[in-house]
């Protein structure tokens, strides 16, 4: 480029606001200048004049500038933004209710604060650049799980947790760093099926390890779901999920059977919960009681005992305080979020930042819909938290980071993927 075009490119970046923005504007307009220049070369101008020809030819670099502003403006979600704002507060409620002390009021405090702030923060990272790093991923949510087994504690659940003062950890905090790594994977054409099939196959055995069933369901379903719409053929996808998952259940069936004796207890509580009313079917039964018991508008008197009212049950605790209708606005919120990221998803032109949209949106769903099914008795009882709403620090900046990840799409929908940067 002479020094023509490079002032010219300079003034119109010059009015980009986004620095994102500013290297792609400058890296296409330097190819359509090269493809005007190389026209005049071959109708017999010289290069320099020819250079000259094709500036002229962009127009003026002031109103190029301006329109390439405004089209490649960060877009910030609101709505996203809005719901997220929604339904924290709403998460103040149960610690209200239950008259819980100042010290979890002011830790909700806290925990939402931290939230908010992952997911402002996620928002402002380009979520492209993580697309380099899958393995770095998969290697920390491996790490993750490694220290879980070899310095585990046990939650009431029986499930492995590592406890750093007051932070609690458990293998769900393995899962956004696989879901970053599967994003990656899933978006690279030179991995090859068997590749895909190993990675899967040892990573769901260590969460088989943990041993926590509601994690590994999360996370099979995030992979199965993500494999789907990653571009390798059904054909592949089947193979990739089913061989994996039916290794690991052959290998708990035949090397853990105190871990299959548990899981046995626990279902049979589920679908047989009078029959051990004072053991596995126990927490079934209160939980009918206390749905039963809500009305419309809340139920007022003797107040029900729920263990973890605040937490996996707060669904269970918050019907019965504030009512069936509030229950109802509760489950319409929390599905607008998934409403509002399918939306996003037909937005978006690049491969890899659909792939975060769907996995992220299916680890919410998984969830969501399985907190308020075991709260009505449609499925087993285990531990799961209720998307912003459940007391604790791990599970808001989990689901902030999901929420960060879809506002840093959202943000950059109107530019180009990575893979042409």
């Amino acid at each position: 480029m002479n020094k023509k075009g490079d002032h010219f490119l300079k003034e119109v970046t010059n009015h980009i606001k986004s620095k994102e923005a500013k290297n792609l504007v400058a890296t296409e307009l330097e190819f359509h200048l090269k493809q005007a220049k190389n026209m005049w070369i071959e109708k017999g101008l010289s290069e320099e004049i020819a250079e000259d020809k094709a500036v002229e030819q962009m127009g003026s670099p002031f109103k190029l500038g301006q329109e390439l502003n405004k089209l490649h403006k960060p877009k910030v979600d609101w709505f996203i933004i809005i719901l997220l704002v929604t339904v924290m507060g709403l998460g103040f409620l149960p610690v209200v209710a239950l008259g819980h002390t100042d010290d979890l009021l002011i830790n909700k405090v806290i925990f939402v604060i931290l939230g908010i702030a992952t997911a402002l923060g996620m928002m402002m990272i380009d979520y492209r650049k993580l697309e380099r790093l899958g393995w770095l991923f998969y290697t920390i949510g491996v790490l993750i799980l490694l220290m879980i087994n070899y310095f585990p504690n046990t939650s009431m659940y029986g499930e492995s947790l590592i406890k750093i003062g007051p932070i609690t950890i458990g293998c769900l905090m393995a899962v956004p760093f696989f879901f970053l790594a599967w994003a990656s994977f899933f978006n690279n054409g030179k991995l090859k099926v068997w590749h895909l099939g190993i990675l899967h196959l040892f990573s769901l055995c260590l969460f088989l390890t943990t041993p926590s069933l509601s994690t590994t369901f999360i996370y099979i379903m995030m992979v199965f779901v993500m494999l789907w719409w990653s571009k390798l053929g059904k054909k592949k996808a089947l193979i990739i999920t089913v061989v994996p998952i039916c290794l690991s259940i052959i290998g708990e069936l035949f090397f853990r059977p105190t871990v299959k004796g548990t899981h046995s207890a626990r279902i049979l509580g589920f679908l047989n919960p009078e029959q051990d009313a004072g053991g596995a079917g126990f927490m079934y039964i209160r939980l009918k009681e206390v749905m039963l018991s809500a009305g419309w508008f809340g139920t007022s008197g003797n107040v029900k005992s729920i263990p973890a009212a605040h937490t996996d049950f707060v669904f269970a605790s918050l019907t019965y305080y504030y009512g069936y209708l509030f229950a109802l606005i509760l489950v319409l919120i929390l599905s607008l979020f998934v409403a509002r990221i399918m939306v996003i998803s037909y937005k978006i032109n690049g491969h890899y930042g659909k792939l975060l949209l769907v996995g992220g949106v299916t680890l919410f769903v998984v969830q969501f819909i399985y907190n308020v099914g075991m709260i009505l008795g449609l499925l087993p009882i285990t531990s799961i938290s209720l998307p912003f709403i459940s007391y604790g620090l791990m599970p808001t900046l989990f689901h902030a980071f999901l929420m960060g990840i879809v506002l840093s799409v959202y943000r950059r929908k109107n530019l180009i993927s990575s893979s042409f940067i």
